[in-house]
């Protein structure tokens, strides 16, 4: 590689890190492989996709710089309802379908939902928004199966990319959407007013959607009321007669972050849909989907944070004031280490729920929730301190740090925001003896091996020894959702890693921002981010 020219006609360019090498997301992150050898994760896929996404980095960044194009009408007036994407996209949703993102927990391929949720993590790291296709398309295969859509379930499932237009027969292999949210009712979607009418066969939809998310795929999942009640139905975005559904594309929405990803409002005008599912039992039946999105939505952040960390970290590490190398200053170590503690646990977390949803669906229906809150609480703190460390660079798009902080936000509000997530988890835990006492038990697990860990749950208990009030929900949900990352921690981490996080996390005095702890062990932590430091 031809070096860029330091010795300029003003100043020589020194005390600079050098330029970011396009690094293997996979085989350069120790926390990742150590936590997916834990939970019996595919390290061999994992190091195969960290592989190829290693030349992928500025595809990620063309794919940003180049966002989608509505393409509402044709020249002569008639209708097209599609979204042009660039070359890039195409280029990363080929590569992360074709690798297995959707398809390897439904292959019975090693590793399961362990190693999608770390292809989740990774592909975070080079472009956020192109997970949303692919993770909506991974989460439908459950809900159609269990439905009779077997030939929808079986091309979701193929591990292939076919961006063409056409009818789903006459695809090698096809991606879902998802449109729920409607302007009147938000997360309420009992207060849908979408209205679906039987047609033969099929049924004919009529209203509107104000978030349909990744509008181009070849089918969604919706909800709509019909004299049963709100029920949930596939429509198709081509049909087999070779014409357009009757889904009308009516704006992209200008969003914060995930600019690669197009998100729209539409409407239908009599738009051919199939019943999913009883009439009647809509939420039913879309539920297995919005489980498995919250798996990827607990996921995602954990590549966001790894990623502002490893730029945090190829900063200290080339940088020099006050005559040391800023990674070699106490007080940048306490920092780093502080946050390399919440990368570690919603790691854990993550990639143990992940293997619940093979092993233990109870767990899975409890934790998966737990995951989501926690994770992506952190997720923000994460990236808006590692931003910090690189001071004004950080600030400036030359770097990905803006990207990851408008990135951070989102998998905090997709699939159930922070209240709606609370109180699922109560109504859960009130509702589902067996998820409550799956929950209850991976608690248990490791008593007697961390004394702050046992103290730490005894007092949860009681001062919370039944529901809590609605008002405490938040309180309640994060003392239980970190709980269970340190009974994690305890069973599958390193002690230095346990050891820390249960002494600054589980209510231990320590004040409200990243590095305003004591005794960490900083050089066992750091390690773990590089392994130049």
């Amino acid at each position: 590689m031809i070096q860029p020219q330091n010795q300029l006609a003003t100043h020589t360019v020194d005390n600079q890190p050098g330029a970011p090498v396009d690094r293997d997301p996979f085989t350069d992150d120790p926390i990742l492989a150590d936590h997916v050898r834990a939970q019996g994760g595919d390290l061999d896929h994992l190091a195969r996709f960290g592989g190829a996404l290693a030349g992928h980095w500025q595809t990620g960044r063309d794919a940003r710089q180049h966002p989608p194009e509505a393409l509402i009408f044709y020249r002569t007036g008639a209708r097209l309802d599609e979204v042009r994407f660039h070359p890039a996209y195409h280029d990363l949703m080929r590569l992360g379908l074709s690798h297995g993102y959707a398809a390897h927990p439904w292959s019975g391929a090693r590793g399961g939902h362990v190693t999608h949720a770390a292809m989740v993590a990774l592909l975070s790291q080079i472009e956020p928004g192109t997970c949303c296709p692919m993770t909506m398309t991974y989460a439908a295969i459950p809900a159609l199966q269990a439905t009779g859509f077997d030939d929808w379930a079986d091309k979701l499932a193929t591990p292939d990319y076919d961006s063409a237009i056409a009818p789903l027969s006459a695809k090698r292999a096809a991606t879902m959407g998802m449109a729920m949210t409607e302007k009147q009712g938000g997360s309420d979607v009992r207060a849908n007013t979408t209205r679906a009418e039987p047609d033969g066969n099929a049924w004919r939809l009529t209203g509107h959607k104000w978030f349909c998310s990744a509008p181009m795929s070849d089918g969604f999942l919706t909800l709509a009321q019909t004299d049963d009640g709100l029920t949930c139905f596939l429509v198709p975005r081509w049909l087999e007669d070779n014409t357009r559904n009757a889904i009308h594309l009516m704006r992209l929405k200008d969003k914060l972050g995930n600019r690669a990803n197009a998100s729209a409002e539409i409407e239908f005008h009599g738009a051919r849909a199939l019943l999913v599912g009883e009439p009647g039992r809509g939420v039913n039946a879309i539920i297995r989907m919005v489980h498995h999105t919250r798996l990827d939505t607990a996921m995602a952040p954990v590549g966001l944070m790894r990623a502002a960390l490893a730029e945090a970290m190829h900063w200290v590490e080339g940088r020099r004031t006050f005559q040391r190398r800023l990674i070699d200053q106490p007080l940048m170590r306490q920092v780093l280490a502080d946050l390399a503690l919440d990368l570690e646990g919603a790691t854990a977390l993550g990639l143990r729920i992940a293997r619940a949803f093979d092993e233990d669906a109870p767990l899975a229906r409890a934790g998966v929730a737990l995951a989501k809150f926690l994770s992506n609480k952190r997720c923000g703190p994460v990236v808006a301190e590692a931003m910090e460390v690189l001071g004004g660079m950080g600030y400036v798009e030359d770097t990905p740090m803006p990207m990851l902080y408008r990135e951070a936000p989102l998998n905090g509000i997709w699939e159930g925001s922070g209240n709606v997530i609370c109180l699922d988890i109560l109504r859960t835990l009130a509702k589902d003896d067996a998820a409550r006492d799956a929950l209850w038990a991976a608690l248990d697990a490791p008593a007697g091996a961390d004394r702050t860990f046992d103290a730490a749950l005894s007092q949860f208990r009681t001062d919370f020894p039944g529901a809590p009030q609605e008002a405490l929900a938040r309180l309640y949900v994060e003392r239980l959702a970190t709980l269970l990352t340190a009974a994690t921690l305890i069973e599958t981490a390193s002690a230095p890693v346990a050891d820390a996080y249960c002494a600054t996390r589980l209510y231990q005095p320590r004040g409200q921002i990243a590095g305003s702890v004591a005794d960490l062990n900083a050089e066992a932590l750091l390690s773990r981010l590089s392994r130049t430091c």
